[in-house]
């Protein structure tokens, strides 16, 4: 209960009110909320001290791997997939990058509207909806990296297209990188892999 030693609670101004005044179902309510925030918290605690643990006991294996066999697990960017000897289960280490564009994505921009107004050909018409789509923001003014490297991958060989897609290219900036740990399991080593969630909202 959220009161304290003379008998009063903190109301949601930061006002002393005493707990005589606070209707049983509000101090219910507030015990409640109280008590799954503390075991949340304390969750999320075990949740970070396991990745952790996991993390430094992959990275024992692959050292002890690389040393005894001259192995390379790990694959591109340090992602690694281990696998149980029966075949059933498996924990996947990934490296994802985090990018943003720098001001040269403007410059991109310029060039690709003028490829827009220069093409004539109605074959081309429906990449102005695909570009204007691409360089929409978010609500927080982001621009979505996936829809723009999709520009990328058009199959288009006018010079001043290019000339855009590499300038997409140059302004990409990596921020840092997040490392996620995926854990699977399966019935058999033919059947398809099932994630053991860690995320409440998929238990």
């Amino acid at each position: 209960m959220n009161s304290n030693e003379n008998g009063y609670m903190t109301d949601a101004q930061g006002r002393l009110v005493p707990i005589e005044h606070v209707a049983p179902i509000d101090q219910l309510r507030d015990e409640l909320v109280k008590d799954i925030v503390s075991r949340a918290q304390e969750l999320q605690q075990l949740m970070v001290t396991f990745k952790k643990d996991c993390q430094s006991l992959i990275q024992d294996f692959v050292a002890l791997a690389a040393a005894e066999y001259d192995a390379k697990i790990g694959g591109q960017k340090g992602n690694i997939s281990l696998t149980s000897f029966n075949g059933r289960q498996c924990v996947k280490v990934q490296v994802a990058e985090r990018i943003r564009f720098d001001e040269r994505i403007q410059a991109a921009k310029v060039l690709i509207d003028e490829c827009i107004h220069d093409w004539t050909s109605g074959s081309r018409s429906e990449v102005k909806a695909l570009v204007d789509h691409a360089f929409q923001t978010d609500q927080e003014g982001k621009i979505s990296i996936g829809r723009i490297l999709g520009l990328t991958r058009l199959a288009i060989e006018d010079e001043k297209w290019l000339r855009a897609m590499r300038a997409i290219r140059d302004s990409m900036q990596v921020i840092d990188t997040a490392t996620y740990m995926r854990v699977y399991q399966r019935e058999t080593p033919d059947s398809a892999w099932a994630a053991i969630p860690l995320d409440l909202a998929k238990l």
